[in-house]
C-alpha cells in the first residue's frame, strides 16, 4: 500500500484567473486522492474573504486595506485585460457559456473534498484581516506550518 501523495499550493495572487487555476489544480489533486493544502497569503487571502461587510474594530490603515481589497472571490479582478472591471465580467460570461465552474463554486467543491484551506496569520496581521471576515471552516497558520507541509509534498506550486 502506497503512502497518500501530498499537493501544496501557495496562493499569493489575488487575480481571479490565477485563483481559479489554483482551485482547479487543488480539486483535481483531491479527486486523485492527494492530501491537498492551499496556503493563502497576501492578495490570495481575498479568495477567502466573505462577500458581506463584517463589522470589526480596525485602525485607519487596516480600514484602508479592507476598502482597497476585493471582498470575496467573485470580486477579484483578472491578471490580464482587467479593463477597469469589465474583463472579469467578460471571462465570467465566457465561462458560463462553456459550463465552467466559477471560483466561488470551486472553493465550495474544495471544502467538500476536504482540501485544507489555510489563511496566513502573519499576512492577516499585516493587512488587518480578522477571522470573522474570512470564510468559515478554514484553518489559520504561519509559514512554519506551510514549510512543514511542503517538506513532505509531492507537488508544491506557487501561484
Amino acid at each position: 500500500m502506497s503512502e497518500q501523495k501530498k499537493t501544496n499550493i501557495i496562493l499569493f495572487s489575488g487575480d481571479y484567473d490565477k485563483a481559479m487555476a489554483a482551485y482547479i489544480i487543488a480539486n483535481g489533486a483531491a479527486a486523485y486522492d492527494h492530501e491537498v493544502t492551499i496556503f493563502h497569503t497576501f492578495w490570495g487571502l481575498n479568495a477567502l474573504r466573505k462577500d458581506e461587510a463584517i463589522k470589526v474594530d480596525k485602525n485607519f490603515i487596516e480600514k484602508m486595506f479592507g476598502k482597497m481589497m476585493p471582498r470575496g472571490a467573485n470580486k477579484m479582478g483578472i491578471s490580464k485585460m482587467n479593463f477597469a472591471g469589465f474583463g472579469p465580467k467578460m471571462i465570467k460570461d465566457v465561462m458560463k457559456k462553456h459550463n465552467a465552474m466559477p471560483l466561488p463554486d470551486l472553493i465550495d467543491m474544495a471544502q467538500e473534498q476536504d482540501v485544507n484551506l489555510v489563511a496566513c496569520t502573519m499576512t492577516m496581521d499585516l493587512l488587518g484581516l480578522q477571522k470573522e471576515e474570512l470564510l468559515d471552516e478554514i484553518e489559520y497558520a504561519g509559514v512554519a506550518a506551510y514549510l512543514g507541509d511542503a517538506e513532505d509534498g509531492n507537488v508544491n506550486l506557487f501561484i
